[in-house]
């Protein structure tokens, strides 16, 4: 599978992805329409803090900084998913605006800043999504406007956790889109 950035100053790097079907990739087509929604919904990325939740090869994270975001925290629990992410910031000399955190997304502590948008891709049909969303929510990961977005299965069940509400759900193929907001 050939990976590329999608836009931005990266735009057509290819990405390093696993040499086998380990862990499923956010595609071209899904990530554009992630950088779409934020879009309508931030003034621009400069200034932006920016997280990858189950950030696999880290494809979503980087195309955030390609656009301009000023820093990306990686969040991805298994090595090889981070040993990729590594070398693909590595190859874009990117180190100094990324954070990668080899931690369990469910069981995140509290952050050291907030972040203003959030993008979590768990693995499809494993209820990953809330308990992860529950630790952003608790460990005071997100500012009090910040975007999240969450990749699914179509058929896979979603139920906000306390503290988030769904503001839209945007249908792709076989996965959808939930974009959800602190309730304040």
């Amino acid at each position: 599978m050939v990976l590329r950035v999608q836009g931005g100053r990266f735009k057509g790097t290819v990405l390093q992805t696993p040499p086998d079907a380990t862990f499923r990739p956010t595609s071209a087509r899904r990530r554009q329409a992630v950088f779409d929604i934020l879009r309508a919904h931030l003034d621009g990325f400069e200034g932006v803090r920016f997280a990858d939740v189950f950030a696999g090869t880290g494809a979503v994270g980087i195309e955030a900084l390609s656009e301009g975001v000023a820093h990306v925290i990686f969040i991805e629990n298994d090595p090889t998913a981070a040993g990729l992410i590594r070398r693909n910031v590595a190859g874009l000399d990117l180190g100094r605006q990324v954070t990668l955190l080899r931690n369990d997304a469910t069981r995140l502590g509290t952050a050291t800043a907030p972040v203003e948008v959030a993008f979590l891709d768990p693995p499809y049909g494993q209820n990953l999504a809330e308990r992860a969303l529950c630790r952003l929510v608790e460990g005071r990961w997100l500012t009090a406007d910040a975007v999240v977005l969450v990749e699914l299965g179509k058929a896979d069940p979603f139920d906000p956790p306390p503290g988030l509400a769904i503001e839209r759900t945007h249908t792709h193929g076989a996965g959808r889109l939930v974009r959800l907001g602190l309730v304040t």
